[in-house]
């Protein structure tokens, strides 16, 4: 690859040039999944900006629960099963601080919400507070659409109602060999 390639590529995920827009790899949270196998792998994720909690304990194993409807713009089909566990969101008809608030009501931990188009697997969308003044006190995440139509794409394929998955994950502490990523994703 050429040199300035390398640098340009760098300055991108660093962050660090004024035209081109990247994350620091500090704004970055990770998750593994650990059920069903077939997409047990390590994903990334965005915290959101200026709104929701952070992750102040790490989870072994929790639920990743698809939201009915996806959206999770109102009243939920499966609230009773968010409850205490981590709602997976479909980006799209409000915004995603609604969306937060909307998890947190049922008693969700945490949102991760993904991007609806499903072909996006590597811009991630800078989530901002609405202009309502109101608050969320859960962690919000950003998910690669890719990823999140995959892991609901296994759940529905194995008729399955949630994933299992660990949260955060400290990926400093794993060797590169062993960094089990997407197979569909750029890292």
């Amino acid at each position: 690859m050429l040199p300035w390639l390398w640098l340009w590529l760098w300055l991108w995920l660093c962050g660090c040039c004024g035209t081109a827009r990247g994350l620091r790899i500090h704004e970055y949270l990770y998750f593994q999944v650990l059920s069903p196998g077939d997409i047990r792998y390590i994903f990334t994720a965005t915290p959101a900006k200026d709104f929701g909690g952070v992750f102040n304990t790490r989870y072994d194993q929790i639920h990743l629960v698809p939201a009915d409807p996806p959206e999770a713009c109102g009243e939920l089909n499966n609230g009773v099963f968010i409850q205490d566990q981590i709602a997976l969101v479909e980006r799209g008809g409000c915004s995603f601080l609604s969306k937060t608030r909307v998890i947190q009501e049922h008693g969700g931990l945490a949102v991760i919400i993904a991007d609806n188009a499903y072909d996006n697997d590597s811009f991630y969308i800078e989530m901002v507070q609405d202009s309502s003044r109101r608050t969320a006190d859960i962690p919000a995440l950003f998910l690669l659409g890719r990823d999140g139509y995959m892991i609901r794409r296994s759940l529905e394929q194995h008729g399955l109602p949630w994933a299992v998955i660990s949260i955060p994950v400290n990926v400093t502490s794993i060797p590169t060999y062993e960094m089990m990523q997407p197979p569909w994703t750029f890292w």
